[in-house]
């Protein structure tokens, strides 16, 4: 599923809400993650903290109804460039780190994490990781033998 432009700057501004409800001027906040919610019937993209308290809400009009099985791989990558856009403001949000972005199916089951953040520590997109083991492998073949 190719996510529209008009999806992108709805997932765009839920997140920039999340990002002003956490101002890097005040005292950092104690939470582990946010939750990226999204209900597949209704398009409800909501975020919420570690207590389940929700923290803004929007509806992705191309998700709803959508069916696909492979609906929240396919969103995935979509919410995962709208906060790699925004990581800068994400970095300085006032919650102490480590703290992560995960998306989440309706029933709160993680389907995975779309961005750690950590002074040392980053999360690469997986997409990029595929075949890495087979490359490294390789490499260390061809060096072992010169």
């Amino acid at each position: 599923m190719k996510t529209s432009e008009q999806a992108l700057q709805q997932i765009e501004r839920t997140l920039r809400k999340t990002i002003e409800k956490f101002p890097a001027t005040e005292e950092a906040t104690v939470m582990t993650d946010i939750h990226l919610r999204v209900t597949q019937e209704t398009g409800e993209l909501t975020v919420y903290n570690d207590d389940d308290v929700e923290i803004t809400r929007s509806v992705i009009e191309q998700w709803i109804d959508n069916k696909d099985d492979d609906f929240y791989h396919e969103i995935a990558p979509a919410l995962r460039k709208i906060i790699e856009k925004h990581k800068h403001d994400i970095e300085q949000m006032s919650i102490l780190k480590p703290f992560s972005f995960v998306l989440e199916q309706d029933d709160k089951e993680a389907v995975e994490e779309l961005y750690l953040v950590d002074d040392d520590t980053v999360i690469i997109d997986p997409d990029l990781m595929q075949g890495l083991d087979e490359d490294l492998d390789k490499f260390l073949e061809d060096l072992l033998k010169d």
